[in-house]
């Protein structure tokens, strides 16, 4: 009898030795997040075998015993790992070569790129990690459609699907929720977003209005921000470059049970940079913390402070601008930013089909500056100088908002419905005092100015944006998905005017309210094998900012702009899947587009354009013809042109004023050809090591609305290298060097023309940058 039990204990020590299942978490390589959604399967490949299991929202999973557990997820490297610890920790690596990526931002839900009938871009974690960029213009331009322009110190504008312009035609967004609001658009303002807590970037490429509201038109960038890791981790690097750029990052989280936590940022410091006048400070910190209630509740808070302080120097006439004499016309302007933000997030899945999440919101934001581009110059009929003027000012709002939004997918054609809500409640100040500039007008140097007290502007603003919004989707059979989107949008604007009724040509109290309807409808077709076709039309809007609508310097009213877009594009992979191609063709027509007119004395201000028609084709081809190789090549090709514009323009001599038409003109600072390309080398025998060579085109460009003066454009070249540690004592460390602008070129990020002459944005010289870095985790 007793044989017999230990019989019976012998064979269920090997039933339970058999039985025994494997569990572990799953994480990103880089962020150290856990990875959801991650299939784990049982045996070499997914084909030998029906055990299989995903992980859950914490990257956890169990499975049955196997030697080996395949890993697969879009967008990650495929992993074999064996068996042999329990638990176990996989760090998933981000595919370099990224077929179809998860998105977010396309409906602010997760879903495969390809069922997105949109253009949208992604910029992963590996292409963050590599670029190692001071600004974050030296990543967005990788994207095709996309220049944004660098105007120093992290200040900047853009151009997608649009020309270079700086008003209010894209949307910024932190984690779905726009970083400024409605009517108080700047177009500096990712100079209030922390690079150093970027995870990912996506942008919406054409109008995004049907979801996001007013602003999206030429596009939407949404940049996803890093959150707890699995575990602990952390790590800090430090950088500077040779004309005196400086900057420390540092960043660390942990995950304890249910409650997770992520801080991050850095501290940048430039003095006696390349441009004369060009000093500046940034302080940046994002903070994030999770709490899961339990599989279906999550809780997240999150908050992001951001501050800059930097000299402004202006730009330059031809003669400094070809004699590279960087050197400013004054030294008093300015821009001092504080930007704080935060949010409380709560997500609940009610089962399989349905999840709702509810977002409350909070922003302060500060902006004072004494621009340099307010500086001007008062001349007689003759041209003769008279005297110089300028301003101070100072922009301020706080808000209180709400975003809420549910998903519930139905049986029905496999149909899909997404239905929110958003409220935004942002109270805002202005003023403007005007200055008395002084001139060495020999030197054509501003030796100073004085206040004078006098208030140009001086105004509160009960700003409120309401919005309802839904989108539906069917699927009749697997390849076809169509999706139809409506938008309703209704901006109001209630005006106090500071001033007395003898100082302003407004009244004391008026309202304003702007209202649109913006519909959107597309489709996908899949034909497999990473093959497929996207349409869409769709309708963006944009009201006019409070700035423009009350400021002292507007001289004309303003009147809400509304576009068009039709869009059609597909994408392909080739040559065994080491070629992956994205094409898009668009044809985006303006009616009252805002354009910014340039008045004789050097400053802008704000006109409806009758008619406008932006038209291109974007794309992007990624290859890698071999495993250590991967060649990138992205660009754009398009038309902008004024269908229906005119300027009144004034004749000196006779004091008449008389109408300059530009009907079928190609609109100012709009290259027909913008390009990005880049070959990255990761060479295998030395695991860590990599060098990138990059190129970036923009074409010659119209500065003028009647065509008559244009700038070259430019090619400028850039390299890096950079080499990670993956053994040894100094596993964890890295190190890179970065040449920007290799060749040393001269060129111009901006150009403009007027009746005096052209103005200049130089860019930088050549640039060398070293850095180091140390990172660190445990799961």
């Amino acid at each position: 009898m007793k044989r017999y039990y230990l019989t019976l204990i012998f064979l269920g020590l090997i039933q339970a030795a058999f039985c025994q299942r494997i569990t572990g978490t799953v994480t990103d390589a880089i962020t150290h997040e856990p990875l959801p959604g991650v299939t784990v399967t049982a045996g070499e490949s997914t084909t030998t075998t029906s055990n299989s299991t995903v992980t859950d929202r914490n990257g956890r999973f169990s499975i049955a015993h196997a030697d080996q557990l395949h890993f697969s997820m879009v967008g990650y490297v495929t992993q074999l790992v064996a068996s042999g610890k329990n638990p176990l920790s996989v760090a998933m690596q981000p595919s370099s070569l990224d077929l179809q990526p998860v998105i977010v931002t396309a409906s602010r839900e997760k879903q495969a790129r390809q069922d997105a009938p949109i253009a949208i871009s992604k910029i992963n974690q590996v292409q963050i990690q590599d670029t190692k960029a001071t600004a974050l213009y030296q990543l967005l331009n990788k994207v095709p459609g996309v220049y944004m322009v660098d105007l120093g110190n992290e200040q900047h504008t853009m151009a997608i699907r649009q020309p270079i312009t700086y008003n209010a035609l894209y949307l910024y967004m932190e984690d779905g929720l726009p970083i400024r609001p409605t009517g108080i658009f700047n177009h500096n303002s990712l100079y209030e977003i922390n690079m150093s807590g970027v995870k990912d970037i996506e942008v919406v490429k054409g109008p995004a209005s049907s979801l996001y509201g007013s602003n999206s038109v030429g596009g939407a960038v949404n940049f996803i921000t890093q959150g707890p890791p699995s575990g602990y981790a952390g790590g800090v690097s430090l950088q500077g470059d040779n004309y005196h750029y400086r900057r420390v990052d540092a960043n660390g989280g942990f995950t304890d049970g249910k409650f997770g936590l992520y801080a991050g940022g850095y501290v940048a410091h430039m003095k006696d940079g390349w441009q004369d006048y060009t000093n500046f400070d940034k302080y940046s910190v994002n903070l994030k913390t999770t709490y899961d209630f339990n599989n279906q509740t999550k809780l997240t808070a999150a908050a992001a402070y951001n501050y800059l302080n930097t000299q402004t120097p202006g730009t330059l006439d031809s003669a400094h601008f070809y004699s590279r004499t960087y050197s400013s016309n004054q030294r008093f302007t300015y821009r001092k930013v504080e930007a704080f933000r935060a949010n409380m997030r709560l997500d609940h899945t009610w089962n399989e089909r349905s999840a709702t999440f509810v977002t409350g919101f909070y922003r302060d934001n500060s902006t004072a500056q004494l621009p340099s581009y307010y500086i001007s110059d008062v001349r007689d009929a003759n041209g003769k100088y008279l005297s110089s003027n300028g301003q101070v000012n100072d922009q301020k709002f706080h808000s209180f908002g709400l975003l809420a939004q549910h998903r519930t997918d139905f049986d029905f054609l496999h149909s899909r419905l997404i239905a929110g809500v958003y409220l935004d409640n942002s109270p805002s100040s202005y003023y403007a005092q005007q200055l008395n500039i002084t001139k060495d007008v020999v030197n054509n140097y501003y030796t100073g100015f004085t206040n004078t007290g006098l208030y140009l502007d001086d105004y509160r603003i009960k700003l409120f944006n309401t919005a309802a919004y839904t989108q539906y989707e069917i699927r009749p059979f697997d390849a076809l998905r169509i999706v139809g989107g409506l938008r309703y949008d209704r901006v109001h604007y209630d005006f106090q005017n500071g001033l007395p009724p003898s100082n302003t040509k407004y009244k004391q109290q008026e309202t304003n309210n702007f209202n649109i309807v913006a519909p959107k409808i597309g489709f996908t077709y899949n034909l497999g094998n990473n093959k497929g076709f996207y349409g869409n039309f769709s309708v963006g809007f944009q009201p006019p900012e409070t700035g423009d609508l009350y400021s002292s310097r507007q001289l004309t009213p303003l009147k809400q702009a509304t576009f068009e877009n039709y869009e059609i594009g597909g994408w392909f992979s080739a040559l065994d899947k080491k070629l992956y191609a994205e094409v898009s063709l668009f044809d985006l027509e303006g009616r009252n587009e805002i354009i910014s007119q340039l008045l004789p004395d050097n400053t802008t201000q704000n006109q409806n354009a009758g008619a406008t028609r932006h038209q291109g084709i974007e794309y992007s081809v990624t290859y890698a013809p071999v495993h250590d190789v991967t060649l990138r090549f992205s660009g754009t090709n398009a038309r902008h042109i004024y269908l229906d514009y005119s300027e009144v323009a004034k004749n000196y001599s006779t004091g008449n004023s008389y109408s300059i038409v530009y009907d079928g003109n190609r609109m100012i600072n709009a290259p027909a050809w913008i390009a990005n390309a880049e070959a990255t080398y990761k060479p295998s025998f030395l695991p860590g090591f990599r060098i990138a060579p990059e190129w970036q085109h923009i074409n010659h460009y119209y500065t003028d609305p009647a065509n008559t003066k244009t700038y070259s454009g430019y090619n400028l070249y850039n390299l890096r290298l950079g080499y990670d540690f993956k053994a040894t004592v100094l596993k964890g460390a890295g190190i890179w060097f970065n040449v920007l602008n290799l060749t040393n070129k001269l060129y111009a990020t901006t150009v403009t023309s007027n009746q005096y002459g052209d103005t200049y944005n130089a860019a930088p010289p050549r640039i060398y940058t070293l850095g180091i870095s140390y990172a660190f985790s445990k799961y």
